[in-house]
C-alpha cells in the first residue's frame, strides 16, 4: 500500500524524521518496502499568470506572452504550447531555474524575440511521462508562489507491505492509528459534514 507522508501527518504527527518513522513502521510489522520522493527535484518554478498572448512575428507555432510573475513583475516568454491563453495560470520557470531533467533556464532569443523564462508542462516538471500542453493550474493559484509548495510536492511516498493479519492498516487512518499508539500521541479525527437527503426514495 502506498500513502503520502504529509497525508499521514495530517492524522498523526509524532516528533520523528521520515527515516525514523520508516524504521518504526517496519519494526511494528508494517514492513516499509521503499520511501521515495513524491516529485523529482527541480527549483525556481513559480505560479505565473499569462497576461497577454500575441503571435510570434517569425514563427507560426510560437506565441509571445506577457506573464505576471512574483511581486508584480511582468516577463516576456516565448511559448509553443497549443493551450497557452490569456488569464491562464501555469508553472513558470524563471531565469536560473533548474528543471527535473537537468535543464537550466537562461534568458534567450527564440527566432529573434527575447524570452525571460519558460512556461512548463507536467512532463517538464517530471510529474508526468507525457503532456499535451502546459500544466493548467486553478484560477485562484497565488501568482508568484513556489510551485513545489503550492502543489505540496515536498513530500515522501511510503510503500508498505502488509501481511494478511493487518487488515486494520489498509487505510491511511489505520496506519495513523498504529503510529499514534506506538508514540502515545493523539489521533486527529476527520470531520465529515452529513449529506443532505434530496429525495424520498
Amino acid at each position: 500500500m502506498k500513502f503520502s507522508e504529509q497525508w499521514l501527518r495530517e492524522w498523526v504527527n509524532p516528533a520523528l524524521s521520515t527515516q525514523e518513522l520508516s524504521e518504526q513502521l517496519s519494526m511494528a510489522g508494517l514492513e516499509v518496502d521503499e520511501v521515495v520522493a513524491a516529485a523529482p527535484a527541480f527549483n525556481g518554478v513559480i505560479v505565473g499568470q499569462v497576461a497577454s498572448v500575441e503571435p510570434h512575428p517569425d514563427a507560426d507555432k510560437l506565441r509571445v506572452c506577457q506573464v505576471n510573475a512574483a511581486n508584480g513583475e511582468v516577463l516576456q516568454i516565448v511559448c509553443g504550447a497549443a493551450n497557452v491563453a490569456q488569464g491562464l495560470r501555469v508553472p513558470l520557470a524563471i531565469v536560473g531555474a533548474k528543471l527535473s531533467n537537468g535543464m537550466k533556464i537562461k534568458a534567450a532569443k527564440l527566432r529573434g524575440v527575447p524570452s525571460q523564462g519558460m512556461l512548463c508542462s507536467a512532463q517538464e516538471l517530471g510529474l508526468a511521462e507525457q503532456a499535451e500542453g502546459l500544466l493548467e493550474l486553478p484560477s485562484d493559484a497565488p501568482v508568484g508562489a513556489d510551485i513545489r509548495a503550492y502543489l505540496q510536492l515536498n513530500d515522501q511516498i511510503f510503500d508498505i507491505d502488509l501481511t494478511p493479519n493487518r487488515g486494520d492498516c489498509l487505510s491511511v487512518r489505520g496506519v495513523a492509528r498504529e503510529v499514534a499508539a506506538l508514540n502515545n500521541c493523539s489521533l486527529q479525527n476527520a470531520e465529515f459534514a452529513a449529506v443532505a437527503v434530496t429525495h424520498d426514495e
